[in-house]
């Protein structure tokens, strides 16, 4: 006989209990950290990575990776920016041409990889670095504000309590929910990242799923973008500067693998509030924003160390069970 077992979801049960553990040793040691105002803070700081993190579990799972989310956002904002204040067009068209600035760069990002098989690191390493150059162009490394009031419901406004920024971050997770779970785009994608040429034998397009999940973490990047800038309402080319690395931590701690093919969504959403909860608790203990980045190299070591280990220990219990045993 064979032996049939189940094995506990270390990825996914494992950053749950380590996220309450989190909370509650912060509610002990951070003086106001689990005042009903500084939740509400957290989830407004987190909802901009959130949004962002959408499109980069989709990269991920299908087995790449983006690093010019950073400058999208700042392109993205500043592109509205100039738009909202020299030339006078309405801040919504404004903010919509924004999005799409990130879109036209994740569909660069996609083709690269997609169509001229330039590999995701380097390519969007590549747009990373343009990206932030057009930022100073428009911007000529000069702050760009006088924008309207009205501009900063998206950023700063509630709806009863919540605010906007995390209504927004929601809607974003429930439409990534329903592409990877319910429609066959999200088949295609899992299918990719865990085999490319199985699925392309398949009859997948593969070339034209990969430029798809570009240009979605694209647009998501640039809707972060007009978010930022409304809740700053101040353009500066330097904005979302490092902000790949706390999307990348937060996916890899949710569960999506570095190597492609595995995750989901609600163990992302867990990671990216561990991030936020981890800012804002270090925040509150005074550590300087030098020692916040020392301890966010670790976290994302300790996370693709995890992924890289457990993956390992996974398929070798896997081949272990398909050993015959004698009863």
């Amino acid at each position: 006989m064979k032996i049939n077992s189940r094995t506990i979801d270390m990825k996914e049960y494992g950053i749950i209990v380590f996220f309450l553990l989190l909370m509650l040793t912060l509610s002990f040691v951070a003086r106001g950290f689990s005042s009903t105002e500084n939740l509400i803070n957290i989830s407004r700081q987190v909802a901009l990575v959130g949004i962002v993190a959408v499109g980069m579990t989709m990269v991920m799972i299908s087995g790449g990776i983006d690093l010019s989310v950073g400058s999208i956002i700042a392109a993205s904002g500043v592109t509205s920016a100039y738009l909202i204040t020299q030339t006078g067009l309405n801040p919504v068209f404004a903010g919509i041409l924004g999005v799409g600035v990130g879109g036209l760069v994740g569909l660069l990002n996609g083709f690269l990889i997609s169509k001229l098989n330039i590999p995701p690191f380097i390519a969007t390493l590549a747009t990373m670095a343009g990206a932030r150059g057009l930022a100073y162009v428009i911007t000529e490394g000069m702050p760009i504000y006088g924008f309207p009031d009205e501009f900063a419901f998206i950023g700063q406004g509630y709806l009863s309590f919540i605010p906007v920024p995390v209504v927004v971050m929601i809607l974003v997770f429930g439409v990534g929910y329903f592409l990877l779970n319910k429609v066959p785009f999200g088949k295609y994608v899992y299918g990719i990242g865990g085999n490319e040429e199985a699925a392309r034998l398949s009859g997948v397009n593969v070339g034209n799923v990969k430029l798809l999940v570009y240009v979605i973490n694209g647009l998501l990047s640039g809707l972060a973008g007009v978010i930022l800038l409304s809740r700053i309402m101040t353009a500066v080319p330097n904005s979302g500067n490092g902000f790949e690395m706390d999307v990348i931590t937060g996916v890899v701690l949710g569960g999506v693998s570095m190597s492609g093919g595995e995750g989901k969504l609600r163990g992302v959403l867990i990671g990216v509030l561990i991030m936020g909860v981890l800012s804002n608790g270090m925040m509150i203990l005074g550590f300087v924003e030098y020692y916040q980045w020392i301890v966010r190299c670790f976290v994302l070591i300790i996370a693709v160390g995890f992924d890289r280990n457990i993956g390992l220990l996974s398929s070798r219990m896997g081949r272990t069970s398909k050993l015959p045993i004698s009863s």
